[in-house]
């Protein structure tokens, strides 16, 4: 058990934001649940996963920057409190997981663990959380900016329509926004593409 503890601080020391290691250790072991820090998977960014006879497990993605791997931690920990509470009579992203998320993030959510410009959209977003946070682009964009690339690329959301850019060495022209992904038209095809809003492209 003493080898637990120090494996599962030694992960959060190393992948959430200083001041709240100690709150995200608290809450493993108040519910004793046992925590992957996984290889990134392209579908998810975290899970929570409950099976007759064995511990929950969460699992968060391992290659997401501090604040991103914060709030998913977070995510997966009020799944598994809705769980204990009402075991599977609720919606996986219904009203009570909603209050439990947010009350989870209610401690972090000061300037002492997210950067202003993330903490901004953070509080909005918290007010009536969504089953991801892909889905709300403001706070997509400001955790996706943290990650951005020494280079000129930019993202999808931020080129104005008709604007010509280059994805997968393919020329498209940028169309309208539908929640999370962009329609857009390849140029030589013609033919209409969905691409995730927070996409990196070469502006041309």
């Amino acid at each position: 058990m003493l080898e637990a503890k120090a494996v599962m601080k030694e992960i959060l020391e190393g992948h959430v934001p200083g001041a709240s290691v100690a709150y995200c250790y608290h809450l493993w072991e108040r519910y004793q649940f046992d925590f992957v820090a996984s290889k990134p998977r392209r579908t998810r960014l975290g899970d929570f996963c409950a099976r007759p006879g064995h511990r929950e497990r969460i699992t968060v993605n391992i290659n997401l920057n501090p604040y991103n791997f914060l709030i998913t931690y977070l995510h997966e920990v009020a799944h598994l409190e809705v769980y204990r509470r009402y075991k599977r009579r609720q919606p996986p992203h219904g009203k009570a997981w909603k209050s439990h998320f947010h009350e989870l993030l209610v401690p972090v959510m000061n300037e002492h663990n997210f950067p202003d410009a993330v903490l901004a959209p953070l509080l909005r977003y918290a007010q009536n959380p969504t089953a991801s946070t892909a889905t709300y682009l403001p706070l997509m964009q400001a955790l996706k900016n943290i990650d951005a690339p020494q280079t000129d690329l930019v993202m999808v959301s931020q080129l104005p329509e008709g604007q010509l850019f280059r994805l997968n060495q393919k020329v498209f022209v940028r169309g309208t926004l539908r929640r999370t992904r962009v329609v857009c038209v390849e140029k030589a095809s013609q033919k209409k593409y969905l691409v995730a809003a927070h996409a990196w492209v070469e502006k041309i």
